[in-house]
């Protein structure tokens, strides 16, 4: 989970001027040809203001604190509209890591000089000829626009900010703090080798701070949503292959023509007649699977000894659109039903079991993490398993005691909040360590068996250890079943997009071409 001072409003800074070194040295030559004692004087001075400015310069003072944008009253500087800007774009890297390359994003390079090519362009939504900075850029104000209408609209409404933002604030700033103290910089250079040169760490306080308060009162308007019986079956009714899931069964026969090596050692790609002859295959080899299988062989088995045919068998596949799942969530499917269907160039032998809706309840819970100690082994290294070990039991120790300090007092559901605010480790904490409408295998394994196990009832207690640590839990109690889950998060994404597009209309932001010059 993410972690998300007073409200600290952008500062509204005027220009500065700035003076041409190759003018002051013009100016000063000319001076001194007079020779005179009291222009002497005047040129010692200008060979000082000389000096200032190239120092202002190189410190990027002025390419920092110099008007870029402005959004309604407010005016932002090149820093804090490069802080958007680096969000946005870290933001990007990060979604699509393993698609950086395959979008012709040269991390590298300077984002200006890079065009966003036309297939990439289609396949995001954009205009083609755009480069990745204009790109960024966009975002980056769409972001700012929003952000300034939002928190300008809670300032209207008198909404009162919850406690946890300054929390996660503070939480946040120590966070800084230490990484830059680990990396032997200060906090400005740290951010400004993360973020830009005109990065400091009093606008980058600012606008985290900002994100936050938008993050709770976005959040606050989501919690007010709530829908129906009848509209949640409305909206399961107009699209349930979104929401079922399905049982089945399928042996994938790999139907690709494989490539030889020649004497040099070169990979020779198949020819068509090598390629046609694979799949007619693959096909007759899945046709007579079909065929065992319905004289009352098992799937499972059928597969064995084909070095191209590969068993699966899914509890729960959810439609994703493709040949195999059209099949199977098509409403005329019954129990039985089997088929060879062609997937590119493989054949898939397919049984259909049932197609169901998760009717299940969600839960709700809360826990405390109590994360393992910072290891000084790696695996392989000689008492590696007995430091783990040690780490495990140091973080069960705490969980137990913690559990035991919530059960000498109150031990109520508060009080466990109240409790996991102050001692988690887990993003959770803001909110007292609250996670609703959990559904099954969201969590890993351990914590969703205590989750749902079937005698858990509210007001149960205990401790769960996983990968991350031990957690001490709090069973707060069952809430909506998953396909209501799901149908309410649909409706909920559909008002929240037209919330942030109603905000979004409110604001353009004005560039001012100076200040934009130093953004990116």
């Amino acid at each position: 989970m993410s972690a998300s001072n007073e409200n600290q409003n952008p500062q509204n800074l005027s220009g500065a001027g700035w003076a041409d070194p190759k003018t002051a040295r013009e100016a000063q030559q000319r001076k001194s040809e007079k020779r005179s004692n009291l222009l002497y004087g005047v040129i010692g001075v200008a060979f000082l203001v000389v000096a200032i400015a190239a120092i202002v310069w190189r410190s990027n003072i002025i390419p920092r604190t110099a008007t870029a944008v402005t959004i309604g009253d407010e005016k932002y500087n090149t820093a804090e509209v490069t802080f958007f800007y680096q969000n946005v774009y870290q933001t990007f890297l990060n979604n699509n890591s393993y698609l950086i390359s395959y979008l012709g994003l040269n991390t590298n390079a300077s984002l200006k000089s890079q065009k966003i090519d036309e297939s990439t362009a289609s396949m995001m939504g954009i205009d083609a000829g755009l480069t990745w900075h204009d790109y960024f850029l966009d975002q980056a104000l769409k972001q700012m626009a929003l952000l300034q209408a939002a928190l300008d609209s809670a300032k209207e409404e008198g909404y009162v900010y919850p406690d946890s933002i300054q929390s996660q604030y503070e939480d946040s700033v120590a966070s800084l703090q230490a990484a830059a103290k680990a990396s032997g910089l200060s906090v400005n250079k740290y951010l400004q080798s993360k973020l830009g040169a005109v990065m400091t760490e009093k606008v980058y306080d600012a606008q985290l701070l900002r994100m936050l308060q938008y993050g709770a009162y976005s959040g606050a308007y989501q919690d007010t949503l709530s829908y129906t019986d009848a509209q949640l079956n409305e909206v399961y009714a107009k699209d349930p292959n979104s929401y079922d899931l399905a049982s089945y069964e399928v042996i994938t026969v790999n139907g690709a023509a494989t490539g030889t090596t020649d004497a040099d050692g070169k990979t020779v790609e198949p020819t068509e007649e090598e390629t046609a002859a694979a799949k007619a295959a693959a096909k007759t080899a899945a046709d007579e699977m079909l065929s065992a299988y319905k004289s009352g062989k098992s799937l499972s088995t059928l597969a064995d000894g084909n070095d191209n045919a590969t068993y699966t068998l899914k509890e729960g596949g959810a439609y994703m659109g493709d040949t195999v799942t059209e099949w199977l969530f098509d409403s005329a499917r019954k129990a039985g039903d089997s088929a060879v269907l062609e997937s590119g160039s493989n054949y898939v032998v397919t049984v259909f079991h049932n197609r169901y809706r998760e009717e299940y309840n969600t839960v709700d819970i809360r826990h405390i993490l109590c994360p393992l100690g910072t290891a000084t082994k790696s695996e392989g290294d000689e008492g590696y398993e007995e430091e783990q070990a040690q780490l495990k039991a140091d973080a069960k120790a705490k969980a137990e005691e913690l559990l035991s300090q919530w059960q000498s007092g109150e031990a109520t559901e508060d009080s466990f909040a109240t409790l996991a605010t102050e001692t988690s480790s887990d993003g959770s904490k803001y909110d007292g360590g609250l996670y609703k409408e959990v559904y099954q295998n969201q969590m890993v394994d351990t914590f969703n068996d205590w989750c749902f196990d079937t005698a858990r009832k509210s007001g149960d207690t205990g401790i769960v250890e996983t990968t991350y640590g031990a957690h001490v839990m709090y069973f707060v109690g069952t809430d909506m079943p998953r396909w209501q889950s799901q149908a309410a998060s649909t409706l909920k994404n559909d008002d929240f997009a037209n919330w942030i597009q109603e905000f979004s209309k409110k604001y353009t932001a004005e560039q001012h071409s100076f200040g934009m010059k130093f953004v990116g």
